[in-house]
């Protein structure tokens, strides 16, 4: 028997009431985001301006995503305000780390305006402020925009230590749990993961834990929360590393030369 449109309607009408969805919490988080951006780094944006447009959209999304009667994320705007001059220093210094480590930066400028590895930090570093104080929805929202742009898919809650340096971004996943120090140089499609994902480990640490000074090359995988790469080390690309590596070492992926001894091999 066909539905009819009226049935067809109430349906979808049911099906939604379960989640409580409402992407313009998508949409206002994306515009907030970049026109943070913006106001930290446009030489041409007016902050003054900017930060009243900021506030005012952080006031609507507060009402989309906060659903507690009281509404207790009203008070976090003037606490977040207080912290974007250190986020913003913290995000120099990083980008000073992109020019000092990659022989083709042609300048700081470069960096600014064309590498999806500092847009990542940089929407990390806005993001990871809102996830401490439990903001719900909009800092995770601000991530995934940010993975959408870069490529790297950095979470909220990550812990992430001065001078990162993430170069080329693609593929790079770093999960909610992941301490990374100072000084820490990871290239494209490097995974700093977990060893297993079920719900009941959602407390505690799951993720590495990259002391300072380390380089991790390209597609390496390091799972588990109670794995550390000891400060100074070097993890070569396509590694796989479930357990601890001490200070000073260098981790390799060890290939196989064969020399032909016929042209017909």
């Amino acid at each position: 028997m066909n539905s009819t449109k009226k049935d067809i309607i109430q349906a979808i009408q049911q099906q939604k009431e379960n989640p409580n969805l409402k992407y313009r919490l998508k949409e206002r988080t994306e515009e907030f985001t970049e026109l943070l951006f913006y106001t930290l780094f446009d030489s041409e944006t007016s902050v003054s301006k900017n930060l009243d447009t900021l506030e005012t959209l952080f006031e609507e999304l507060v009402d989309i995503a906060c659903w507690e009667p009281e509404k207790p994320c009203k008070k976090l705007w003037k606490s977040y305000l207080q912290k974007l001059p250190k986020i913003l220093e913290k995000l120099n210094k990083d980008a000073k780390a992109f020019v000092d480590n990659d022989p083709a930066a042609n300048s700081i400028e470069e960096v600014y305006l064309s590498y999806p590895g500092f847009y990542a930090i940089v929407i990390y570093r806005l993001s990871h402020e809102l996830y401490k104080v439990e903001m719900p929805l909009v800092p995770r929202l601000m991530s995934e925009y940010a993975h959408h742009i870069s490529g790297a898919d950095i979470n909220p809650g990550a812990k992430i230590g001065e001078s990162f340096f993430l170069d080329h971004a693609t593929g790079t996943v770093i999960g909610e749990t992941t301490i990374i120090k100072n000084n820490v140089k990871i290239y494209q499609g490097v995974t700093l993961g977990a060893l297993s994902v079920a719900r009941n480990l959602r407390n505690i640490k799951r993720h590495p834990t990259v002391e300072d000074s380390v380089v991790i090359y390209a597609n390496a995988t390091i799972l588990g929360g109670k794995t550390t790469i000891g400060k100074n080390s070097v993890i070569g690309g396509n590694t796989w590393i479930t357990d601890s590596i001490p200070s000073n070492s260098i981790v390799s992926n060890t290939n196989e030369v064969k020399i032909k001894t016929t042209e017909n091999v």
